[in-house]
């Protein structure tokens, strides 16, 4: 079973659907977010000094295990020349 037939079958699982619509606008986010970098041809470190950062915070956002603030977020933005919506 590859990862699409497994999430998938998940998803016929109400409670699993609930919790998977309630994370994913986190991680368009976060997908958006290392896209843009990688576009721009970045590194994490590169971004976090644009950004006013440290990279251990660039990569524990794009990991999902960091909740920033809103001006966190609009500082990455801003780094990326994009703009949060």
């Amino acid at each position: 079973m590859n990862l699409s037939e497994l999430k998938a079958k998940l998803m016929k699982d109400p409670e699993f659907r609930e919790a998977w619509e309630d994370i994913e606008p986190e991680y368009q986010l976060i997908r958006s977010i290392i896209r843009q970098r990688l576009e721009k041809h970045m590194t994490q470190s590169e971004l976090a000094e644009k950004a006013g950062t440290r990279q251990s915070s660039i990569a524990r956002l794009e990991s999902g295990s960091y909740n920033p603030s809103l001006r966190f977020l609009k500082k990455v933005a801003e780094a990326l020349d994009a703009r949060l919506e």
